[in-house]
């Protein structure tokens, strides 16, 4: 018997009839050379894998993987590169950032503030007079060697002929004079605009929108941004400034076969005491799991009622209110994630879920619980008990700071990675970005191996600290799990879609300061190249 025969029906790949010629099992595609961590359940590391119509063949060694190969099948040398099944971020607002991608001026990972404004400066050349200069998050000032914010002065020099607004998170704002008389305000003092939250959200609605072509254009620009990045999923939870007809530009990219990105998304209601009816109205047609690989419906979240957003203390009518969305959702079969930041109130959310549960199981619907880093060990039992996941986001690496300022002790196990784990809680990594954090991957998986923040404190204690393989399985199988493809993505094993990255340094030997400088040289989704740099960039040539 051949050997190419053999092995596959070895790792359970039935041949039609004999008869049929060889060439139609071999793959499209073999890795070679490589140190490939495919974070399956043994935590192996192999050297090669074979890909054929998108799915994973089979992994081994150089040696076997070869002897499947045939005058088709192309062959890529790793070089000893570290390879990764494709990250996933579990909660980032991936659909509202790509909107404005192509327009806006990007902060993400700048470590000075003249140079954050000396992007400014340049986006002024690049841009016609009277064109606005958008920075609508992912950045904190302690990012900057300067530790602060940008003034209007500042702002104003590098583009004074252009409106400028700069957003940071949901609690401020600053505008220069051109901006302020275009959204005709006049009590702005400084420039600066302050939250509460619901303040920056009106205001950012205010200003002007893409065109739906350059949405569109952001769209691909944001998404070949992850795939630098090796990622090939997120898991949208809608928010704030999106609405309905949002989501054209993504759905024309994908009806174009242009997705490089899956997106697994959920839906808001918008409208406060009417988001049962809204919700209702948008999803008539829209069952859980409605769509492809590529682009699917995810159910509803992360915002269900306006009312419980952000409310440490609601009323019971806005808990039954809530309840009444949520066993909706339950009786249609739907995946809901929550925002909530505060243990010491999610015991009222908790009891709600047990109360559907009562009707409907929650378990195989897959809940979430989204931020939640303080979560007490008795919190993540009921979760536990429950089968709600837990989205978890890198937001200590921005604002840890000031837990540690305040409280040392509660700094220490925020948030309780390894506690949760232990409990059995899912969890899934993720940035939470792009308005509140830098939408990098690896700035997170280095923040969850060493606990520190942007201006290297150490926050975070070695007790809540996953290893290395661990911490990838949060970013990959971890975050499937939430949009129910943990059984067909996440990890790298025989029969998985293959998507994967690899990189540009040894994640798993490295110093873990470097880990947040990685990126990848060779990105796949479906097997196929989406993003390719260095010894690799012919790769991708060859598929356009």
């Amino acid at each position: 018997m051949r050997p190419l025969i053999f092995l596959l029906l070895v790792l359970g790949v039935t041949r039609p009839a004999w008869a049929q010629r060889e060439e139609t099992l071999s793959p499209d595609t073999i890795l070679v050379n490589g140190r490939i961590v495919t974070v399956d359940a043994a935590s192996s590391v192999r050297q090669a894998l074979a890909i054929r119509d998108g799915k994973i063949l089979a992994l081994g060694t150089t040696a076997e993987m070869r002897t499947l190969a045939t005058s088709s099948t192309r062959i890529i040398d790793l070089g000893g590169r570290t390879v990764i099944p494709g990250l996933i971020d579990s909660h980032l607002h991936a659909i509202r950032a790509a909107q404005t991608f192509a327009t806006e001026v990007n902060w993400t990972g700048v470590r000075s503030l003249s140079d954050a404004i000396g992007r400014i400066r340049d986006a002024a050349k690049a841009k016609p007079k009277g064109a606005w200069l958008i920075v609508a998050g992912g950045w904190t000032e302690r990012q900057f060697a300067e530790n602060r914010r940008p003034t209007q002065a500042e702002l104003h020099a590098a583009a004074p002929d252009n409106p400028v607004y700069v957003q940071l998170g949901y609690t401020w704002a600053v505008l220069t004079p051109p901006a302020l008389a275009a959204l005709n305000i006049t009590s702005a003092t400084d420039g600066v605009v302050t939250g509460p939250q619901a303040t920056i959200i009106a205001l950012f609605d205010r200003l002007p929108k893409p065109t739906l072509a350059q949405q569109i254009d952001g769209t691909r620009a944001f998404f070949r941004e992850l795939n630098r990045l090796g990622m090939t999923g997120v898991v949208d939870p809608g928010g704030n400034n999106l609405f309905a007809a949002d989501y054209q530009a993504l759905f024309d990219v994908w009806r174009r076969g242009d997705m490089t990105v899956r997106v697994a998304y959920s839906l808001n209601g918008q409208t406060a005491g009417k988001e049962l009816d809204e919700l209702r109205s948008l999803t008539a047609l829209l069952p859980q799991g409605f769509g492809d690989d590529m682009l699917r419906f995810n159910g509803i979240g992360e915002r269900i009622t306006l009312a419980m957003n952000n409310n440490d203390a609601p009323t019971p009518a806005q808990e039954e209110e809530y309840y009444q969305v949520v066993r909706w959702a339950a009786g249609r079969g739907m995946t809901l994630t929550m925002h909530w930041n505060s243990d010491r109130s999610v015991g009222r959310l908790l009891s709600i879920f047990d109360r559907v549960n009562a009707e409907v199981p929650i378990a195989p619907l897959r809940w979430s619980i989204a931020h939640l880093n303080d979560a007490s060990p008795e919190s993540l039992k009921r979760m536990q008990a429950l089968g709600v996941g837990w989205t978890m986001q890198d937001s200590m690496y921005f604002n840890g700071d000031q837990l540690l300022a305040r409280d040392a002790a509660a700094a220490r196990r925020t948030p309780p990675i390894e506690t949760a784990r232990k409990l059995g809680v899912v969890i899934g990594a993720g940035t939470d970005a792009h308005r509140v954090a830098s939408y990098n991957p690896f700035t997170s998986l280095q923040w969850i191996l060493d606990g520190k923040s942007v201006s290297g404190a150490s926050v975070r204690g070695p007790e809540e600290t996953p290893d290395r393989v661990n911490a990838l399985r949060l970013y990959a199988i971890g975050s499937a799990w939430f949009s129910h493809d943990d059984d067909t993505r996440g990890s790298l094993e025989a029969g998985k879609l293959a998507d994967l990255a690899v990189l540009s340094g040894d994640f798993m030997t490295m110093p873990v300061e470097r880990i947040g400088g990685l990126e990848s040289v060779l990105t796949m989704v479906d097997g196929k190249v989406v993003y390719a740099a260095g010894p690799f960039t012919a790769l991708e040539r060859g598929t356009r």
